[in-house]
């Protein structure tokens, strides 16, 4: 699996001009989902972005993670992390997995996410979505289980 995840003061998840999910200071996280992931895949992207250490410590270090300043996580399905853009002009897309499998894997993070943390929101996998940000920082991260 690979994540983007951006740390912001806040960002909103809105599909048919109705807003699904909102959070103030944390983590807005884009998913994408692999061909070869599996659920074990799905839980150490999640601990991954829970444990990342990107907020300030009073140091103005980047020594804290979500847990530890108890801020909200926004997930968000974006299968064009997936794509290969290394040749050509066109992004392909064959290493993404199929919508059944992402949409399974991207369900059992959901699940997942609500049973580990109690600030999460979440996008809709397959759904034309407008995500607004505000990039603190701005500090952006790729993650990769692979």
């Amino acid at each position: 699996m690979i994540t983007l995840i951006q740390r912001v003061t806040t960002a909103t998840v809105t599909v048919n001009n109705q807003q699904i999910g909102k959070i103030d200071t944390g983590i807005m996280a884009l998913v994408a989902v692999e061909k070869e992931d599996t659920q074990k895949d799905a839980q150490r992207l999640l601990e991954r972005i829970l444990n990342y250490r990107i907020f300030a410590d009073s140091d103005d270090r980047m020594n804290l993670s979500l847990r530890d300043i108890n801020g909200g996580l926004l997930l968000v399905p974006q299968f064009t992390l997936a794509a290969d853009t290394q040749t050509g002009n066109r992004p392909s897309f064959i290493s993404a997995a199929p919508p059944e499998k992402g949409k399974e894997l991207f369900d059992y993070l959901q699940q997942l996410a609500k049973q580990l943390y109690p600030t999460v929101e979440f996008g809709q996998f397959g759904a034309d979505m407008q995500v607004s940000l505000v990039n603190n920082g701005p500090v952006t991260f790729t993650l990769r289980t692979r």
